[in-house]
């Protein structure tokens, strides 16, 4: 039976871990966690906020994808989209999700990433309160 995800794996270009260290660390907020011994040769980085893991994989041949993309619950959404726009991330936001508030943006390597966080639901009044608010009066 499956529980959860341990992680998502994304990939990346050579030479850019630099600049997903910064995006990911400066931009997001996460924190980068180091990589197994032997799996540290081979390039890349690891990210970690709470329970949520995102792997950067080299591959030599890279090209981003245009719709596959980890979805990434965040609070606050409004003001986690200032944060990256602010720190030059482009935000792009997307009304089509019924219950949720999203946007999507990209990493330096161009990979697609969306964020989003469901709408409250809206207080329900209760029944002898609707009633007595529809009944006429004389």
């Amino acid at each position: 039976m499956l529980t959860a995800f341990d992680h998502v794996q994304l990939a990346a270009p050579p030479g850019t871990e630099d600049a997903l260290r910064a995006y990911y660390t400066d931009v997001l907020g996460m924190t980068e966690i180091p990589k197994p011994q032997p799996l540290a040769a081979r390039g890349g980085c690891w990210f970690q906020a709470g329970p949520v893991q995102l792997h950067l994989g080299i591959e030599a041949d890279f090209r981003p994808v245009r719709k596959a993309h980890p979805g990434l619950r965040v609070t606050g959404i409004e003001a986690y989209a200032d944060r990256l726009a602010s720190r030059g991330a482009k935000v792009v936001w997307d009304r089509d999700l019924p219950g949720h508030r999203r946007f999507y943006s990209e990493d330096p390597a161009g990979n697609l990433l969306e964020f989003l966080e469901p709408e409250p639901e809206p207080a329900s009044v209760p029944a002898s309160v609707s009633e007595a608010a529809s009944e006429p009066t004389a």
